[in-house]
C-alpha cells in the first residue's frame, strides 16, 4: 500500500480541477490528474512534482466507460492505492430553450451525467479490489440547485448529479463509501468566462456587463476562486467528512440559500 491516500481528479487541467489538485498535494495526498488532453494534466502534474508534490497524469475522455476504467486501473496500479474519485470534469453549453440541439444535449449528458456515472463505477471496483472504503465526490454546481435562465442543459445535468450522489450514496454505505458534492456558484475559470461572453452577446452587450450580472447577485459580492470549491472539496476529501454522506454541499458566497 502507498504511504498516502491517493485521489484522482478528472477535468484536471485548468480552472476549479487544477485548484483541487494543488490543495489536495498539499493537503498531503498523491494526485492522479486526469484530462482529455494529455498534455494539459501533465503541465499541472509537472508543476506540482517539481514542488515536490506527488502527481501522475492520465488521458481519458470521461464520456468513455472504458477509458475511465483503464484510467482508474493505471492510477492504482501506479501507486499501489486509492482512496478518493472527485469526478470534476464537465462542460457548460449555455442556450436559451428554444434553440438546445440534439447534439448538444447529448454532448453535455455524456461528459457531465456519463463521466460521475462512469467515474463512480470505475472507483468503487478499485476500491473493492483493495478491501476498503473510499470517498467519491462529485461536482454539482449552484445551477443544479435552482434553475438558470439559458442553462436547461447545463443546469439539468448538475441537477442529475445531485441525484445520482444521493442515490449512490445509499446504494454504497454498506461497503464503507461515502458520495458527496460539491456545488460552485460563478468561479473564475475559462469556462465561466465563456457562459459570460455568450450572456452578454444574448443580451448584445459587453463581456465586463456579463461578468457583473453574475457577481451583483452574490451576497458576498464577488465572483468565487477556484480556491474558494478546492477547500470544500479538500474536508469532502478529509477524515472530518468521515460521517457526511449523499450531501451537494453549495460552496457560493450566499447565491442559493436551502
Amino acid at each position: 500500500m502507498a504511504d498516502k491516500k491517493v485521489a484522482l481528479i478528472t477535468g484536471a487541467g485548468q480552472g476549479i480541477g487544477k485548484a483541487i489538485a494543488e490543495r489536495l498535494n498539499r493537503d498531503g495526498f498523491a494526485v492522479a490528474l486526469l484530462g482529455r488532453h494529455l498534455d494539459k494534466v501533465q503541465a499541472v502534474a509537472d508543476e506540482l512534482n517539481q514542488a515536490g508534490g506527488d502527481a501522475f497524469a492520465v488521458q481519458a475522455d470521461v464520456a468513455d466507460q472504458q477509458a475511465v476504467f483503464d484510467a482508474v486501473a493505471k492510477v492504482k496500479d501506479h501507486y499501489g492505492d486509492f482512496n478518493v474519485m472527485i469526478n470534476n470534469a464537465g462542460v457548460a453549453p449555455s442556450d436559451p430553450i428554444e434553440s438546445v440541439t440534439p447534439e448538444q444535449l447529448d454532448y453535455a449528458y455524456k461528459i457531465n451525467v456519463g463521466g460521475v456515472i462512469w467515474g463512480t463505477q470505475a472507483a468503487v471496483k478499485a476500491f473493492k479490489e483493495l478491501n476498503h472504503g473510499g470517498k467519491i465526490i462529485n461536482g454539482s454546481s449552484q445551477a443544479g440547485q435552482e434553475g438558470n435562465p439559458n442553462l436547461t442543459v447545463y443546469g439539468s445535468t448538475k441537477f442529475a448529479i445531485r441525484g445520482i450522489t444521493q442515490t449512490t450514496s445509499k446504494e454504497l454505505a454498506p461497503d464503507h463509501i461515502t458520495v458527496n458534492a460539491y456545488c460552485p456558484g460563478i468561479v473564475k475559470t475559462p469556462m465561466m468566462e465563456d457562459i459570460a461572453k455568450n450572456v452578454a452577446k444574448e443580451a448584445g452587450k459587453s463581456e465586463e456587463w456579463g461578468m457583473e450580472q453574475f457577481a451583483k447577485n452574490i451576497s458576498l459580492k464577488r465572483l468565487s476562486d477556484p480556491s474558494d470549491v478546492a477547500n470544500l472539496v479538500s474536508f469532502l476529501a478529509s477524515d472530518d467528512s468521515n460521517y457526511i454522506t449523499g450531501q451537494s454541499i453549495l460552496v457560493d458566497g450566499g447565491m442559493v440559500y436551502r
